[in-house]
């Protein structure tokens, strides 16, 4: 029980963490309707790290993380521009750009003996094996970023914003996946889109938070794939914290009447 409880709680810790950022973030993107920049960028990245073990690096070390952030970076700056160019096809070219980083990766690891695993890490994750190392460099980079979103945002731009969720991005999806990366950027913030705009941002922490616990739990007594519990947890608790608000908000009408 120890040993399952000294996995499962630098889990839940790398789930806060991600929280911690793409919550607010995933806010703006929602609001911005740029639905599926995250999952873009979040694939780049991760193209490049495999790009940096293809080219003989460390994937793990310092060479990777470099590739993955100059990857993702370089890819909000393109994002940034599109949108000043191209915003009525901003989606689109989003959207092309993650095919293209889907597909490059998979050429990539296609001579990889164990590239099919690799592939799978990438996408759903390892948050189960986070290492304390890497808790503390990201909890130290998202302190630092959430200390410019919430005291410079005004002042940030559009390109700030979109290299701030660039770094967000790179160092979450190297901890729990593309897909859980997605799912708690847009899932908390579509989740409380009915609930009054003062309390949205910590209903949504606490959607994403019921949905980490309850997702690590069901993978601990199941033996499910962790990753993909959360992200359905996750879907879950949104489902219910939004017709617990529509039921609200209908009382309140009727009330009103």
């Amino acid at each position: 029980m120890e040993t399952y409880l000294s996995i499962l709680w630098p889990a839940l810790l790398a789930g806060m963490l991600v929280l911690s950022t793409h919550v607010p973030l995933g806010r703006v993107v929602l609001a911005r309707g740029i639905i599926f920049i995250d999952i873009a960028i979040a694939q780049i990245a991760g193209m490049g790290v495999i790009a940096a073990q293809f080219a003989g690096l460390d994937a793990g070390g310092w060479g990777g993380q470099l590739a993955a952030c100059i990857s993702a970076l370089t890819a909000a700056l393109l994002f940034n521009m599109c949108e000043k160019r191209w915003p009525d096809v901003l989606e689109a070219l989003i959207g092309i750009a993650f095919v293209l980083a889907s597909s490059g990766s998979i050429l990539l690891l296609s001579g990889n003996p164990h590239g099919g695993e690799q592939l799978k890490d990438l996408l759903v994750g390892q948050i189960l094996w986070v290492g304390s190392d890497q808790l503390l460099y990201t909890a130290a980079l998202y302190a630092l970023i959430l200390l410019v979103w919430f005291g410079y945002r005004q002042k940030l731009g559009s390109s700030g914003f979109y290299l701030l969720f660039a770094m967000a991005v790179t160092a979450s999806v190297q901890m729990v996946g593309v897909y859980l990366v997605f799912a708690t950027l847009i899932i908390p913030a579509l989740a409380v889109r009915n609930i009054t705009p003062h309390f949205q941002l910590l209903a949504a922490y606490m959607t994403g938070f019921a949905a980490y616990v309850s997702g690590l739990a069901i993978s601990f007594l199941y033996d499910f794939p962790t990753g993909a519990v959360v992200v359905w947890s996750m879907a879950a608790v949104a489902v219910l914290v939004l017709s617990m608000s529509a039921r609200r908000s209908t009382q309140g009408e009727i009330d009103v009447t």
